[in-house]
């Protein structure tokens, strides 16, 4: 079954949301949602939310799902601020508790903070299957970019977050707590054995050089024939050092800190302190 895919394209963070909709019905699922925040004058604004939830009632939707397929480290996550607005289930893969427990100790949260990944609706593990009106989708766990990263197969269509992007931009790195050259490639090659005509939606997009316009679709047959990381039958070796390299080359993202203490915890906010304020900690070379 081939899903209808809107793709919704953040600015500020080169991040591609999608609402996933079962062909024959209203159902959908919304992927990799942004909260806007401004990070030098740390407040948060709903605009690119605001644009998905504009479109889910314009068009009588029902949301099935609110999917992450990862804990991201350049935006913040809308899951809750959705879910208030439309309904739905947040998940996200099982070994999210993998990545609470790492950054729960940078960000030196205690023991209030749950790492049991409670604070999500869902947690997938690999073969798992939900659906979304008639519309199967099917659950891949990919690590590498992250210990966390799942791929969702809905249809003919694969949600594949940071682990892949468009043929010309090359693959994630994976130089975060957790993250492995080696199991990326493995993860890559798990995405690749789809037939070559699975349509492929990438989670961000920054212009490779030559090209004018962003973009996010591509297939599994273009990724193995162009992908200038991966395509051609690059072999491990090979990869793992390109990708060792040139992660060693990379400065942080911007809103890797902000990004990561909401993220973990589903979007949420950490708890308010006594007076009501929403306090973001900074850890100094931590990472």
């Amino acid at each position: 079954m081939k899903p209808d895919v809107t793709a919704f394209f953040d600015d500020a963070t080169n991040t591609i949301s999608f609402v996933v909709k079962d062909p024959m019905g209203s159902s959908c699922a919304i992927i990799d949602s942004v909260l806007d925040f401004d990070f030098s004058a740390a407040r948060t604004d709903t605009k690119s939310a605001d644009n998905i939830i504009a479109h889910v009632r314009e068009n009588a939707l029902n949301v099935e799902w609110i999917l992450e397929s990862h804990v991201h480290a350049d935006h913040l996550s809308a899951a809750p601020y959705l879910q208030e607005q439309l309904g739905g289930k947040i998940g996200i893969g099982k070994n999210i508790t993998v990545v609470q427990d790492t950054f729960g100790k940078v960000f030196n949260e205690g023991t209030e903070f749950q790492r049991d990944g409670s604070q999500f609706d869902q947690l997938f593990e690999e073969g798992d299957s939900f659906m979304i009106g008639q519309l199967r989708g099917d659950v891949l766990h990919t690590p590498g970019h992250t210990p966390a990263c799942m791929t969702y197969v809905i249809g003919d269509a694969a949600f594949v977050g940071d682990t892949l992007f468009m043929p010309d931009f090359g693959t994630a790195r994976c130089d975060f707590p957790g993250g492995s050259s080696e199991e990326l490639y493995n993860s890559i090659q798990k995405i690749l054995s789809l037939p070559d005509e699975t349509r492929i939606f990438v989670g961000h997009d920054y212009k490779a050089p030559g090209r004018d316009a962003y973009a996010w679709e591509t297939t599994v047959g273009e990724q193995k024939a162009k992908n200038v990381h991966i395509g051609d039958g690059a072999d491990k070796d090979s990869f793992v050092q390109m990708r060792d390299t040139r992660d060693a080359q990379l400065s942080m993202p911007k809103l890797i800190i902000p990004s990561l203490q909401v993220n973990m915890r589903a979007g949420h906010m950490p708890e308010p302190d006594d007076e009501g304020d929403i306090v973001l900690k900074l850890p100094i070379n931590k990472l």
